[in-house]
C-alpha cells in the first residue's frame, strides 16, 4: 500500500512538475530583460543601470534606469518616465546623475538630483548626445554630438510648377564613407565635442573642423583640457585604421595631438590624481587581428609606455583605481569575459568571471562595469542560463553577490538547455580547439538527438558560455546544439585570431568539422542527423561547409558573403578589406579573391540550403544570398529564399526578427528530418 501511495505522489510530482516547468519559447523572448552598464557611486553604496527589455507592441527594444543599494536593498525606478533613459553618470561628489532620455523634441540631457529625487532637463540639443561625461569640480558635462552639413550640389532643376508632383531630389555623396548598416545613408557632418553647464543652458561646441571627435571624454583635474580620441590626419578617411589621443582646451578649443604612430589610440582616461592618461591601441601590422594593448603617458603626451602584461589578449574597457595606480580592464579568455586589475608594472589580477549578457540572440561578449572609489565594482554578470543580472564584486571579494533577478518570473518557471564545455583536437596541425554543447531541456541520457551546428560571425569574435535566447530555442526544439570558436576567434590569443590572415575560410572548416565528429564520438548524435547554421562569418563558413561535404540533411545560410570580388565593392564597409583580410584589392588580386568565395564551391552542393538575409543590410547585402539563392535553382537544387523586411545586418535586433529567424530555420530542418 505504501509503494501504491509513493508511485502515485511521483507520478503527480511528475505531472505538476511538467505543467510548471516548460521548455523556453518563442514568444519568452519578449518578456527578457537584462541590467546594462551599471554606473556605482563614488562610495561604492548605490548603483544606477539601465533595465532593459522588449516592448511587444512595438517590436523595439527600451530602457528605463533604475537604482539599487550595492547591498541588495532598496531596488526601485529612478524617475517615473516611460520613455528610453541611458549614459547614467554620476557627479564626483555623488550627490546627482546625468543622464540621456528621449523626447518627443528628440535625446535631451537630463540631471536627477539624489537627496530630493527631482529631475530638470538640462539642454535643447539639435541631435543625439553621446560619451556622457562630468568634470572633476561637477560644473560641467560633455559629450559629442553630430553637426551635420548641406551635401553636394552639382547642378539646379527649373523652379517646379505650383502643384506639380516631381521625383525626388537624387541623393549625391562624394565621401569615402556614405552609408552604415543599421543606419542607412548618412547625413553629411562631423561629430563634434561639447560642453554645457550641469545646472543647464546653451551647449557650447569646443572642437572645430570637418573631423570626427568623439569616443571616450576625459576631463583634465582643472577643468582645462578634454581628452578624446579621433583621426585628424590630412588623409583621415583613407587613413581609417588609425586614431590618436588628443586634448581640446575648454575656452581656447586649441586642440592638439598627444599621439603619432600609425595605429589606432582610443578610450583615454585621465587618472584620478590628474598625472597620467591611459589608453588602448597597438601598433598596425596590418593583419586580420591584433590584440589591443594598455598604455600609459604623462599629462602632456610625454613618457608613453605599453604595461605589458602576460596576457596575450585584447583588454577594454579601462577605468584607473582611486590610488591611481592601478587600472581595470576587461578581457576575453576561452570564451569567457573577465575583469581584472592591472598594476602599472604589468601584474594583472583577475577580479571576475561571467561578465556579459547583454546580447540576448546569440552568445557573444558583451556587458560593462564601473569601480567605486573604495574598490566596489559593479558589473554585468550572466550564466548560460540567464540573461545579465547586476553583479557586486566588493573590494577584496572573492565572489560576486547577485543583486538581481530580472528574469527569476520567467525562467524560473523554464528548463533550459545544459550548456556543456567541449575541447577536442584539431585533425590538421593537432591545436586544440573549444566549443559548447548545449543539450535539450529534459534531455534523456543515451538517447541520441538531431545536431544543429551554429557558427559564429566576425569571424574575429567569440561566441562563449553565455545566454542565447536563439540557442536555446532551437534546443527547445529538441535539438542538441554545438557552437565551436575554430581558429581565428577572438579570446585565445594573436596567434590564433590572426591564422585567418589571407586564409580564410581555411582550415577553421576543419576545427569545426572536427567538431561534428567529436559530438558524433560521444554518440549525442548521428550521422543522418546533422544540421547547421549560421549568420554573417557564420553563413560564409555555413555556405563553405556544404560545398566541401555532403554530411549534413539541411542548412540554413543567413547573411552571407558568397562573392568576395562583388561583396567588397558594395557593402558599407567596402574600403576595408584589402590587405587586411586578402591581398590587395579586388581588380588586383581576382584570383585569390575568389578561391576564398563560397560561391566557387557552389557546383557541389547537394544539401537542401535555405538562404536568409535582412533586405535593408548593408554589411553582406541581398545580392550576396540571393547570388547563392539562384545559383541553387539554375542547378535546380532543393533551396528557398527568406527575405526579412526592414532587417539590417543585424536581423534579431528586433525581437520579432528573431522570432522569424529561429522559426523558418526549425520548419526548413523539419522538412529534412528523417
Amino acid at each position: 500500500m505504501k509503494y501504491v501511495s509513493l508511485c502515485i505522489i511521483l507520478l503527480l510530482s511528475s505531472v505538476l512538475f511538467s505543467q510548471q516547468h516548460k521548455a523556453f519559447e518563442a514568444l519568452d523572448v519578449f518578456e527578457l530583460e537584462y541590467a546594462g552598464d551599471p554606473q556605482i557611486s563614488p562610495d561604492g553604496t548605490v548603483v544606477v543601470y539601465r533595465r532593459t527589455g522588449f516592448d511587444i507592441m512595438k517590436d523595439r527594444s527600451k530602457g528605463n534606469l533604475w537604482m539599487i543599494h550595492s547591498d541588495g536593498t532598496n531596488h526601485h525606478k529612478l524617475t517615473s518616465f516611460n520613455g528610453n533613459e541611458s549614459q547614467a553618470r554620476w557627479s564626483p561628489d555623488g550627490t546627482k546623475i546625468a543622464y540621456v532620455a528621449s523626447t518627443s523634441d528628440g535625446s535631451e540631457l537630463f540631471v536627477y538630483w539624489i537627496a530630493s529625487g527631482t529631475t530638470a532637463k538640462l539642454s535643447q540639443l539639435e541631435n543625439s548626445p553621446s560619451g556622457l561625461s562630468w568634470s572633476p569640480d561637477g560644473k560641467w558635462l560633455s559629450f559629442s554630438a553630430m553637426e551635420y552639413v548641406a551635401p553636394p550640389v552639382i547642378t539646379s532643376m527649373p523652379k517646379k510648377p505650383k502643384g506639380a508632383k516631381w521625383a525626388p531630389a537624387p541623393r549625391i555623396t562624394d565621401r569615402f564613407k556614405h552609408e552604415a548598416d543599421g543606419q542607412g545613408y548618412l547625413k553629411p557632418g562631423f561629430r563634434h565635442i561639447y560642453v554645457i553647464s550641469s545646472e543647464g543652458g546653451t551647449a557650447r561646441k569646443i572642437t572645430s573642423g570637418n573631423f570626427n571627435h568623439g569616443g571616450s571624454l576625459s576631463w583634465s583635474q582643472d577643468a582645462q583640457q578634454i581628452y578624446f580620441s579621433g583621426n585628424r590626419n590630412e588623409n583621415w578617411e583613407y587613413d581609417f585604421r588609425n586614431s590618436e589621443i588628443y586634448s581640446v582646451h575648454t575656452q581656447t578649443g586649441i586642440i592638439k595631438a598627444l599621439t603619432d604612430r600609425n595605429g589606432p589610440d582610443n578610450n583615454p582616461i585621465v587618472s584620478p590624481d590628474g598625472k597620467k592618461i591611459a589608453y588602448i591601441g597597438f601598433d598596425d601590422k596590418v593583419q586580420t587581428y591584433q590584440v589591443t594593448r594598455l598604455y600609459t603617458m604623462n599629462i602632456d603626451g610625454s613618457g608613453k609606455k605599453e604595461i605589458i602584461t602576460n596576457l596575450d589578449r585584447s583588454i577594454s574597457n579601462i577605468q584607473w583605481a582611486a590610488d591611481s595606480k592601478t587600472l581595470y580592464g576587461t578581457y576575453d579568455d576561452k570564451g569567457n569575459s573577465k575583469i581584472a586589475q592591472v598594476t602599472l608594472s604589468g601584474k594583472t589580477t583577475k577580479l571576475a568571471d561571467d561578465l556579459g549578457g547583454t546580447t540576448l540572440g546569440r552568445p557573444y561578449a558583451s556587458g560593462s562595469y564601473s569601480v567605486s572609489n573604495n574598490g566596489t565594482i559593479a558589473f554585468t554578470y550572466s550564466q548560460p542560463d540567464r540573461p545579465a543580472d547586476l553583479g557586486i564584486l566588493y573590494a577584496k571579494g572573492k565572489q560576486p553577490k547577485i543583486r538581481t533577478q530580472l528574469n527569476e518570473d520567467l525562467l524560473g518557471y523554464r528548463t533550459l538547455g545544459k550548456v556543456e564545455e567541449l575541447w577536442y583536437t584539431s585533425s590538421y596541425d593537432g591545436r586544440k580547439i573549444q566549443g559548447w554543447i548545449v543539450y535539450p531541456p529534459f534531455y534523456e541520457e543515451g538517447k541520441q538527438y538531431p545536431l544543429l551546428v551554429e557558427n559564429h560571425g566576425g569571424p574575429i569574435l567569440n561566441y562563449g558560455d553565455r545566454f542565447s535566447a536563439e540557442i536555446q530555442l532551437y534546443a527547445a526544439a529538441g535539438y542538441v546544439v554545438f557552437y565551436p570558436n575554430p581558429r581565428g576567434s577572438t579570446s585565445y590569443g594573436e596567434e590564433f585570431g590572426n591564422l585567418l590572415y589571407n586564409n580564410y575560410p581555411g582550415q577553421d572548416y576543419d576545427d569545426v568539422m572536427d567538431g561534428v565528429d567529436a559530438c558524433l564520438a560521444k554518440g549525442i548524435t548521428s550521422e543522418d542527423q546533422l544540421y547547421v547554421t549560421g549568420g554573417s562569418a557564420g553563413g560564409i563558413m555555413t555556405a563553405w561547409m556544404i560545398g566541401k561535404n555532403n554530411r549534413f540533411e539541411a542548412a540554413v545560410v543567413a547573411k552571407p558573403v558568397m562573392n568576395w570580388i562583388s561583396k567588397t565593392l558594395v557593402a558599407d564597409n567596402y574600403y576595408g578589406y584589402a590587405n587586411s583580410r586578402y591581398p590587395g584589392q579586388p581588380w588586383e588580386n581576382f584570383e585569390g579573391y575568389w578561391k576564398f568565395s563560397p560561391l566557387s564551391l557552389v557546383g557541389n552542393i547537394e544539401t537542401p540550403t535555405m538562404v536568409m538575409v535582412g533586405m535593408n543590410d548593408l554589411r553582406t547585402p541581398p545580392s550576396e544570398a540571393k547570388q547563392l539563392y539562384h545559383a541553387l535553382k539554375i542547378r535546380k537544387k532543393e533551396t528557398v529564399l527568406v527575405e526579412i523586411p526592414e532587417a539590417s545586418h543585424g536581423i534579431a535586433a528586433r525581437p520579432s526578427n528573431l522570432i522569424t529567424k529561429v522559426n523558418h530555420t526549425l520548419a526548413w530542418f523539419k522538412k529534412f528530418t528523417k
